[in-house]
């Protein structure tokens, strides 16, 4: 699973999950926020695809490394 999480002062404003497919917000200013990125669909579309690029692709590395460690 692929999670994005953005933060101001640290509270958790919005966050992007793959299992999800969507921006959702977490504070009144948040949920307007992934109302306006949920709009636009090519960053949805880039949003999922980072899921295959950065999590599916380095996946075995790190199963790899976690277990050579334990």
């Amino acid at each position: 699973e692929y999670i994005r999480s953005y933060y101001y002062n640290k509270l958790e404003l919005t966050r992007f999950s793959s299992s999800v497919g969507k921006f959702v917000g977490f504070t009144e200013y948040g949920v307007k926020i992934a109302a306006d990125w949920n709009k636009d669909a090519s960053l949805l579309s880039n949003m999922k695809a980072q899921k295959e690029g950065y999590c599916l692709h380095n996946i075995q590395n790190w199963y790899n490394n976690m277990l050579t460690k334990s």
